[in-house]
């Protein structure tokens, strides 16, 4: 699943830290989910949407196979 952490992480001037602490995971969790090598569980999904000020499928990309 792909998203858009970075970008919107970076419009936001916000570190990785600083969503991580927003969000309560490690910033290591935040790396993994931007390189796409997590995908977040849908109550993180909500704490990121929420930081962010928008909807879960604003910024996680669900692409159906």
């Amino acid at each position: 699943m792909k998203n858009r952490i970075k970008e919107l992480r970076r419009q936001k001037s916000a570190t990785q830290d600083d969503l991580a602490g927003a969000v309560g995971v490690t910033r290591q969790t935040i790396i993994s989910l931007e390189n796409g090598r997590y995908n977040a569980s849908l109550q993180l999904a909500h704490k990121i949407a929420v930081y962010f000020g928008l909807r879960i499928e604003d910024v996680f990309l669900f692409e159906e196979d």
